[in-house]
């Protein structure tokens, strides 16, 4: 039998701090923040672990080759549980955004789940991998704004989207190390994300949206400038691991753009944890 351990690894357990984010986000900005979001955000969390479980299951023969410690190709857990965890996780996900939200969450989650199975089977090793997985992102975003006015968080899931496409563009040279126009242009895409993160909406005050979209640029461009030091695997990885923890800043900054303050430096503190939380178990 797996141990808790493995499956927490399976799962990518810690990197579930850059999720609830998503739906905080997308319920202030559609006006849906309430008790609800929570319920949102745990059918969240539930997918995002489903597709982790679900990514190792479909990589388990090439990371044999690349990355034989995984829970999978090492033997900790083999690919018929490790499919289950992924399906059960998917099951759970569902249920609980229907018994939040009803059909509206439904329809939304409905096309999460599909695009999340889609990258995992068939987008992540071809050239739509990173455009795929941004789609599941901003999706998510979408889900947290289905208890509100759905068509009021496009622009939030949008950036999210994009900083998501820079990540796993970046991702895509982990194993061989990264030529340096990659982190380059993802550089670029990082100020364009922060700044489009910290315009106010309706008057709102810029302050608190201005210094974590600052802090989101900061932290994220200082791991990319590593990489156009050090090309390495490992250097990628760890800004990968850096762009995947500091995402709930980009989120928190998204949710005081929308008159959510509070909430978006409550969000936001979900990375400085984060980063802990990666040192026991990789995010990648």
């Amino acid at each position: 039998m797996p141990s808790v351990r493995d499956l927490l690894e399976l799962i990518r357990a810690p990197a579930a701090l850059s999720v609830p984010g998503d739906a905080i986000a997308g319920a202030a900005a559609a006006g849906g923040l309430s008790r609800r979001t929570a319920g949102l955000a745990t059918a969240s969390v539930c997918l995002y672990w489903a597709g982790m479980a679900a990514n190792d299951w479909a990589d388990r023969e090439l990371d044999a080759v690349e990355r034989p410690e995984r829970p999978i190709p090492s033997g900790r857990i083999a690919p018929g549980p490790a499919l289950a965890v992924a399906a059960g996780l998917t099951v759970v996900g569902l249920a609980a955004a229907a018994a939040t939200g009803g059909r509206r969450a439904l329809g939304v989650a409905g096309p999460l789940v599909a695009a999340i199975w889609l990258y995992d089977g068939k987008l992540k090793n071809t050239g739509a991998g990173p455009a795929g997985m941004a789609a599941c992102r901003g999706l998510d975003v979408l889900l947290g704004a289905s208890s509100g006015r759905v068509r009021h968080a496009v622009g939030p899931a949008l950036v999210v989207a994009a900083h998501t496409y820079a990540v796993t563009a970046l991702s895509r040279h982990e194993v061989a190390g990264a030529p340096r126009h990659v982190p380059a242009a993802t550089m670029v895409a990082t100020g364009c994300v922060a700044a489009a993160a910290s315009i106010p909406r309706q008057g709102r005050s810029f302050v608190v949206p201005a210094l974590l979209a600052g802090w989101y640029a900061a932290r994220f461009g200082a791991a990319q400038r590593a990489v156009l030091r050090d090309t390495s695997p490992g250097q990628v990885r760890a800004t990968v691991g850096s762009g995947i923890t500091v995402l709930p800043v980009l989120q928190g900054a998204l949710t005081a753009a929308h008159g959510r303050p509070a909430a978006g430096v409550l969000v936001a503190c979900g990375a400085p944890l984060g980063r802990r939380l990666v040192r026991a178990v990789s995010p990648t």
